[in-house]
């Protein structure tokens, strides 16, 4: 059986993807698509964001983990805190180191020095010197180094935007905030002149008048252990802003390059999962007209996704194999339909001509074989009817019931104690041959033992007297074989590939209309739905012409344990 997914009594069996169909020759994933589907792909485009929830929702996720990372860089500014030690550190050891030159310069020339222009100090940055009074002797200011090469202002203007968004939000709901007077170099240092003047080194901070931070710090001019003055240092305003959001706007940068690199990257994601989705869904939802109201003639072609290795491709070849079932189970009822009513024409058509040639007759003889034929054909519909229903509902039943676990060796006993009883008071000798040990299986036994008891009484029916009728069981490794076996005239070479099919009945004349011919074709569906397999064949003389007219007949049962 070459057709994918195709379900027999309630199971699946494995899919063929290769040979999957769905009622036409397979030549292409895209020659198996319906028009219809062509044009919505044709349509769709790469990624439809408008019809996609699912790709809106990958993008949406993968861009909220990088923001989420961004921000949480940008919140806790761990640059910003490693700048501040760093300046802060620096301008300690720049501002002892002035006070050393200072003291040097205080023993050669006898006193402090009234300008600092001489002393080296890094540009931007303000000197301060402080007698032991707190009196300001002198100050100076940094300048740049025309020997060194100058820094180049960076651009920031994804810094610079944002700075100006978040302005305009704070001020629009945070309103007008009263804040301090800004400070300035030379109000910290004399801040610090305290401490410094009791022979500490000290440092501290402040903000300028355009927000910017300026650090300050004030060590003493000793000689000795006399302090003969404090020098202080006093960062340029925002110098620590300006390293912070030059960093800070190269961290957007990489963010917005991300950015755009996570978008491009989800869409591919979202084309590879949602377009195949998209397609698998509007491939089943062509059953339907838009108005839901009108089912489409054509039949429903489910794209062959077989080859992607992940879930959308087993769903794929699950739904090729669901819907190639379906359509199955579909051409079997239509079949089924059609036989019976096949089946049930032959009585109806016998009864009518009785009943009109009842009327006609005269003779009592007669009219006594008319009403037996009647008779007949009543008791033939009425089996007939009660097989069928039977078989309709085998499908349902095997489904709902729950298999368990039981001793085949005991089933079997059971049942041929039974039947051997009738075969005997028919003149059949009735031999059975079962293993000592148990055979435990996992199944319906109710079911199975209908299969057997479907088997034993067509061989038993068969026979004549004086014939014999065998039931044997044997393991094989992980199969359990059931074989029942006739000494009856066998079964035509013709008839061999028959026997099993619905309402497929050769019997004498003098059984006709006894039997319905769903028996053998119920059991075949009740072993498969166990996982087994059954099979009829004639019993030959091993040396004997193959020709030659059969010794009896065979039946085989193969059940996985």
């Amino acid at each position: 059986m070459t057709v994918a997914g195709k379900i027999e009594m309630g199971r699946a069996k494995p899919v063929n993807t290769g040979d999957l169909l769905l009622g036409e020759d397979w030549e292409s994933p895209d020659a198996a698509l319906d028009p219809t589907i062509s044009a919505h792909r044709a349509r769709r485009g790469f990624i439809s964001l408008n019809r996609s929830p699912l790709a809106r929702k990958i993008i949406v996720f993968n861009l909220l983990a990088l923001i989420i990372l961004v921000a949480g860089v940008l919140f806790l500014n761990p640059f910003r805190d490693s700048l501040v030690i760093q300046r802060e550190k620096a301008l300690v050891t720049e501002a002892q180191l002035v006070a050393n030159v200072v003291s040097a310069g205080q023993i050669s020339a006898g006193g402090l020095p009234r300008s600092l222009d001489g002393i080296a100090i890094g540009p931007g940055l303000e000197v301060f010197l402080f007698d032991p009074t707190g009196a300001l002797v002198a100050q100076g200011v940094g300048k740049e180094r025309l020997d060194l090469p100058q820094e180049k202002p960076r651009s920031t203007v994804i810094s610079d935007l944002l700075n100006t968004i978040w302005s305009g939000v704070s001020g629009i709901v945070g309103g007008s905030n009263s804040q301090t007077a800004p400070a300035k170099g030379i109000d910290l240092s004399r801040n610090l002149f305290a401490k410094a003047v009791l022979g500490e080194t000290a440092a501290t901070t402040g903000n300028g008048s355009e927000g910017g931070a300026i650090f300050s710090v004030a060590t003493p001019v000793t000689q000795g252990s006399n302090v003969l003055g404090v020098v202080a240092l006093s960062s340029a305003e925002g110098e620590i802003n300006r390293l912070v959001r030059y960093e800070r706007e190269q961290i957007l940068q990489m963010f917005v390059i991300a950015l755009l690199v996570s978008i491009g990257l989800s869409l591919v994601l979202a084309s590879t999962i949602a377009n195949p989705l998209s397609d698998l869904a509007a491939a089943a939802e062509l059953g339907r007209e838009r108005d839901a109201r009108k089912l489409s003639p054509g039949r429903i072609r489910i794209p062959d996704l077989a080859a992607r290795p992940d879930e959308i491709g087993r769903l794929s070849v699950a739904m090729r194999g669901m819907v190639a079932a379906l359509y199955d189970r579909i051409d079997a009822n239509e079949q089924f339909a059609a036989d019976v009513s096949h089946e049930i024409k032959n009585p109806l058509a016998s009864l009518r001509s009785a009943v009109g040639s009842l009327r006609m007759v005269k003779k009592e003889e007669h009219r006594e074989k008319l009403l037996d034929v009647i008779d007949h054909d009543v008791r033939r519909l009425d089996r007939l009817v009660s097989d069928i229903s039977n078989a309709s509902r085998l499908d349902s039943e095997l489904v709902k019931e729950e298999e368990e676990e039981f001793n085949l060796v005991t089933t079997l006993t059971n049942l041929t104690e039974f039947l051997g009883q009738q075969a005997g008071e028919k003149g059949v000798e009735f031999i059975t041959d079962f293993p000592s040990d148990p055979i435990m299986i996992h199944g319906l036994e109710g079911r199975l033992a209908q299969v057997f008891v479907n088997l034993i009484t067509n061989a038993v029916s068969f026979c004549d007297e004086g014939d014999a009728v065998r039931v044997w069981a044997r393991r094989r490794e992980n199969r359990v074989l059931v074989v029942v076996e006739d000494t009856g005239p066998g079964i035509p070479e013709q008839a061999l590939t028959k026997v099993f099919k619905r309402f497929y009945s050769d019997r004498p004349a003098t059984h006709f209309g006894n039997n319905s011919g769903l028996g053998l074709s119920i059991s075949k569906q009740i072993v498969e739905a166990h996982g087994g397999v059954i099979w009829a064949e004639n019993i030959r003389p091993t040396s004997a012409d193959p020709t030659s007219d059969p010794l009896g007949a065979r039946f085989v049962v193969g059940l996985p344990v």
